[in-house]
């Protein structure tokens, strides 16, 4: 199971020029085990903290995350986590990224090579198994990238922007890329982007946050019927849900502009 329960959070963190800052404040959200769901909001507004906070890299300042009621204290194996910036091991091989958190589990090496070798197939990397990160493309990078955080069987995968460096024709086929994987892996995903159209396409539910401290200020279901195809931009139904959440992240978005103004 991969439930993801994050409960009446806080989280505050001290800045030399402005003294304490809340980043979030009073955040709660249960997205359920084989969700797609995705968080929009402001810049500045604590998307990627809140996705640190359920890898467990950071600790909670009040509330809690939990997976399946399991309290999140530090990173697990139950959680694997894609970054924007791809954060691969560039003196590592493709082959053996994928495979290093496996070697962490003391799996053997052979269990490892199948296993390394199947999400690298499952992200159309054949052929680059021994290529380094500097060989590689941004989109295979973080194909790569995506192998690795699959690879370690995790119950919930939590991507913090991980198409935003990507050129639009990259970007649209990773996004098909995973859908692919998503409806295969069957895995919950907690997905953090700036992009409407993005979080329309790829999510079950689609939750908008507010400016600083950030907090959920709505929640979309996408309707969507799935597979899904990028022809389904044009429909009056994928215009209204984008049309609701912009006029959302619009208000958000001038209210921590003033907030930001005032500091």
């Amino acid at each position: 199971m991969g439930q993801v329960s994050i409960r009446n959070v806080a989280l505050h963190f001290t800045s030399r020029r402005v003294g304490t800052v809340t980043a979030l404040q009073n955040l709660s959200l249960e997205i359920p085990d084989k969700q797609f769901a995705v968080i929009v909001g402001p810049s500045g507004c604590g998307k990627s903290s809140l996705l640190h906070l359920v890898a467990g890299l950071t600790e909670v300042s009040a509330g809690g995350c939990y997976v399946d009621d399991d309290f999140i204290t530090e990173p697990g194996a139950d959680r694997g986590m894609v970054f924007q910036n791809y954060s691969l091991f560039p003196w590592l091989t493709v082959k053996k990224n994928v495979e290093f958190g496996l070697s962490i589990q003391n799996m053997s090496a052979d269990q490892r090579t199948q296993r390394a070798q199947h999400y690298i197939h499952a992200v159309g990397l054949n052929g680059f198994e021994d290529a380094y990160s500097s060989q590689l493309s941004g989109g295979m990078q973080q194909r790569a990238a995506i192998a690795r955080a699959l690879a370690n069987d995790p119950q919930v995968l939590l991507m913090d922007e991980p198409f935003g460096a990507l050129d639009s024709q990259t970007r649209t086929i990773m996004q098909e890329l995973l859908l692919r994987i998503w409806e295969r892996e069957q895995k919950t995903v907690l997905f953090v982007t700036h992009d409407i159209d993005e979080a329309l396409f790829l999510g079950d539910v689609v939750y908008v946050m507010s400016g600083r401290p950030g907090t959920i200020v709505d929640s979309v279901e996408v309707t969507l019927e799935r597979p899904r195809h990028y022809e389904m931009v044009t429909s009056p139904e994928f215009i209204e849900l984008k049309r609701r959440i912009m006029v959302n992240l619009h208000r958000e978005v001038e209210q921590a502009m003033m907030q930001n103004q005032a500091l």
